[in-house]
């Protein structure tokens, strides 16, 4: 995951002003829950994208900070289409941030975007994923 910008100029309220920020996903978690004898539990599926996926400051803002640490931040992720904004409920980003005194600068530590998909979904994300490799397998023996 990579950052282009001051993600700190976030607020809680979406700002169309905040486009020259970027966040570069390389890899999305899938969540989902299923039962598991009398109680739901989490399941998640990691996939690592080939090409990043480039999430824009407008599409963003600060999610209340209740339980993280300080240097923790969560954000609300919003749909773009055309030039309207929708809050995906789905959809979550958490950022761990690290200030480096001798750079005087706030450098990105970890990061995870994350998407609350239905059982369906995700048994189908899984089966998807499973063919692709499959196939990068088979087509880089070829290739050897």
């Amino acid at each position: 995951m990579k950052l282009i910008g001051d993600i700190l100029r976030i607020k809680n309220q979406r700002d169309s002003r905040n486009q020259d920020i970027e966040i570069q996903v390389d890899q999305i978690s899938y969540l989902t829950h299923k039962k598991d004898g009398r109680f739901f539990q989490p399941f998640e599926f990691e996939d690592v994208l080939d090409t990043p996926l480039i999430i824009t400051g407008d599409c963003l803002s600060r999610a209340p900070n209740t339980d993280f640490e300080e240097e923790d931040y969560s954000f609300h992720v919003f749909d773009k289409t055309n030039d309207t904004y929708t809050l995906n409920p789905t959809k979550q980003l958490s950022l761990t941030l690290v200030y480096a005194e001798e750079a005087e600068q706030t450098i990105l530590s970890t990061g995870t975007y994350s998407i609350t998909v239905s059982n369906e979904e995700f048994a189908q994300i899984k089966r998807d994923r499973s063919k692709d490799k499959k196939l990068n397998k088979r087509n880089d023996k070829k290739k050897g």
